[in-house]
C-alpha cells in the first residue's frame, strides 16, 4: 500500500517515482526490498506446497478439485509476480516482460496471437498503455482472483480435512475425517494459529534478509531502443525460454506449456490407484521426477549463457562498460572518479611479461600506428557515409569530429601509478583479449579518457583486431594451426574495430561506498 501511494503507472514518471521511493520516502527502500523478496518467496513457497501435495498424493479422491484450485493459485501467483515485474520501468523490467509477452504472440492462428499480444501490451510495443494494464492486473484483477480461489481452496480443505500421512492411512480409504476427536487438528484455532506463526517466522526471515543481505535491483531507465545483452524472462519462466531454444515458437512456447498445465489439472483423474504409499506409486513418482528434472534442465537452458554465442569483442566490451544490472556493472564504472585521469591508455602496456617493458610496449604501439597501420586505420575507423581518408591524421580527425571527441591524434601513454584501480581494469582488459587471441587475432585495446566538462568525463573503449574466419561461433584454423585471416581484394588483412563510450559524473553512485 505504501508503494502504491507514491507510484504513478506512467512511463514519464514511474522510474522517477521508484527513485523517490528508494531515497526520499521513509522506509521506502525497505518496503520495496521486502515486497520484491516476498514476491519471490511466495512463488517458491506455493511451488513447494504443490510439490509436497504431489509427493504425498494428497490430490486423490475426494480432493481432486482441491488440487485443481491449488493449480489455479499457483498460476495466479506466477502471473501476479510477473505483472509486477514491469512496474519499476527499468531495463530489467521492460525487457523481461517483453520476452514473456512475446510468447503470447505465437498463439495460433496468427490473428489470435497478434490481437492477444496487442491486448496485453496495449500496442505494438510496451508503453504507457502496457504499463497501465500491468499495474491494474497487479493491484486489482489478479489479487481479486487470488482472493476468490484462495477462499475456494480453503473451503475445500476444511470440507475434506487434511489428508493423513500416507503410511497412517488405510489403502483406498480416506480416513482423515475418522480421526478420533481427541487426535483431530481443527482449523480454528490450531491450524490458523500455526499458519499465523509461520507467517511471522517467514516475515522475520525476510526482514533480516532485506536489512542486511538483499536489495531489489533497479537498472537504468527503460529504453525500448536498447536491448541489454543477456536479457532473460523472470527466473520462474526460464523453463519456457529454455524450451523455446529447441525450435518452433508455437510448439515450445504455446503448446508445450499448455499441455503441461492441462496435465497438472487432470493428473488426479489419471492417477486413480487407491494407495498413497510411496512403495505403491513408483510409476507416478517416476513421472513426477522426470517432469521436475525436465523443468530444471529447461530452466538452465533458458539462461542467457546457454546456446547463445557472442563474439569475443562484444563479450569484452560488455564486461567493461555494461550498465548496472542485477547488482553488477561494467568494471570501468566503479573506478574512482579521481583515478580517471584524462589520457589515452592501451592494453599493450599489460601484455608484456615484465612491467619494466610497459613503457617500451606503449612507445612501440605509437610507432606502429604511425608507421605500419596508417593505411589500415582509415578502413577500420571509417564511419558510414564518410569515405576512407588518404592519411591517418585526416581519418583520425574525421573520426574524432564524428564522435565529438576533443582529440586530434592518437598518442598512448602508460597508466599513472596513482590510479591503481584504473591500472587493474586495463590489466584485466589485456588479459581478456589474450584469452580470445585466436578470435581477436593480433588484437589490442585502448581506453581514452577525456574531461568534457567540469565534473563529467567521457570514456571511450575500443578493441582493434584482424578479422578471422569464424564458422558456427568457432574460429577456423589453417594447416599451420593459425587462425585463417580474412583478406581484402588487395590481399591485406581486414582490420576490425569495436568501440563504445560511456559518461561518468563526479556525483555518480558507481564508486560510492556502501551505505552512502
Amino acid at each position: 500500500m505504501l508503494l502504491m501511494v507514491w507510484y504513478t503507472p506512467s512511463p514519464e514518471v514511474a522510474y522517477s517515482n521508484m527513485l523517490a521511493i528508494m531515497s526520499n520516502v521513509p522506509l521506502g527502500q525497505f518496503m520495496r526490498d521486502l515486497h520484491r523478496l516476498g514476491a519471490e518467496a511466495m512463488v517458491i513457497i506455493v511451488t513447494l506446497h504443490m510439490l509436497r501435495t504431489f509427493l504425498t498424493a494428497s490430490y486423490k479422491k475426494p480432493r481432486q478439485f482441491t488440487w485443481a484450485s491449488g493449480v489455479v493459485l499457483v498460476i495466479l501467483t506466477y502471473f501476479l509476480s510477473f505483472s509486477g515485474y514491469l512496474l519499476p520501468w527499468d531495463q530489467l523490467a521492460l525487457w523481461a516482460v517483453t520476452i514473456g509477452a512475446s510468447m503470447i504472440e505465437a498463439t495460433p492462428p496468427e490473428i489470435v496471437g497478434t490481437n492477444l499480444n496487442l491486448l496485453l501490451r496495449g500496442g505494438p510495443d510496451i508503453g504507457a498503455n502496457g504499463l497501465l494494464r500491468f499495474y491494474l492486473l497487479h493491484v486489482l484483477l489478479v489479487p481479486a482472483l487470488l482472493f476468490v480461489f484462495t477462499g475456494v481452496h480453503y473451503y475445500k480443505v476444511i470440507l475434506h480435512g487434511h489428508s493423513l500421512p500416507p503410511k497412517e492411512e488405510n489403502i483406498g480409504e480416506d480416513t482423515a475425517k475418522r480421526v478420533p476427536l481427541d487426535k483431530r487438528v481443527y482449523f480454528i484455532p490450531d491450524i490458523l494459529s500455526s499458519e499465523v506463526l509461520w507467517i511471522g517466522v517467514t516475515s522475520l526471515i525476510l526482514i533480516v534478509l532485506v536489512t542486511w543481505f538483499f536489495h531489489a535491483p533497479l537498472e537504468n531507465h527503460a529504453n525500448p531502443q536498447s536491448t541489454p545483452l543477456g536479457t532473460t524472462a523472470p527466473w520462474y519462466f526460464l523453463w519456457i525460454q529454455g524450451a523455446l531454444k529447441l525450435g518452433d515458437k508455437v510448439l515450445w512456447g504455446i503448446i508445450f506449456p499448455t499441455v503441461f498445465l492441462v496435465f497438472l489439472f487432470v493428473w488426479p483423474y489419471v492417477d486413480t490407484a487407491p494407495s498413497r504409499r510411496w512403495a505403491h506409486r513408483r510409476i507416478q513418482l517416476t513421472v513426477g521426477f522426470v517432469i521436475m528434472s525436465t523443468l530444471v534442465i529447461f530452466s538452465y537452458m533458458g539462461l542467457s549463457e546457454f546456446g547463445v554465442v557472442n563474439s569475443a569483442d562484444v563479450t569484452i566490451m560488455h564486461h567493461l562498460t555494461m550498465e548496472p544490472a542485477h547488482n553488477h556493472m561494467g568494471i570501468l564504472r566503479p573506478v574512482p572518479y579521481e583515478e580517471l585521469v584524462p589520457g589515452q591508455y592501451t592494453s599493450r602496456e599489460f601484455a608484456v611479461e615484465d612491467s619494466r617493458e610497459a613503457a617500451s610496449a606503449v612507445a612501440a604501439l605509437n610507432a606502429e600506428i604511425d608507421a605500419e597501420i596508417g593505411a589500415a586505420i582509415p578502413r577500420f575507423m571509417n564511419i558510414e557515409g564518410i569515405p576512407p581518408a588518404a592519411t591517418l591524421d585526416e581519418d583520425i580527425r574525421l573520426y574524432m569530429e564524428t564522435q565529438h571527441l576533443p582529440l586530434t591524434d592518437l598518442n598512448f601513454v602508460t597508466a599513472p601509478d596513482a590510479a591503481p584501480e584504473l591500472r587493474a581494469v586495463l590489466e584485466e582488459f589485456a588479459h581478456e583479449i589474450e584469452l580470445h587471441e585466436d578470435e581477436l587475432y593480433h588484437g589490442w585495446g585502448g581506453v581514452i579518457i577525456t574531461e568534457v566538462q567540469d565534473g563529467l568525463k567521457r570514456i571511450d573503449v575500443f578493441i582493434y583486431w584482424q578479422d578471422v574466419v569464424v564458422e558456427n561461433g568457432k574460429v577456423v584454423y589453417g594447416e599451420d594451426g593459425e587462425p585463417i585471416v580474412r583478406l581484402d581484394e588487395n590481399g591485406n588483412p581486414i582490420p576490425r574495430l569495436n568501440a563504445q563510450h560511456i559518461f561518468i559524473h563526479r556525483d555518480s553512485q558507481y564508486f560510492a561506498a556502501p551505505g552512502t
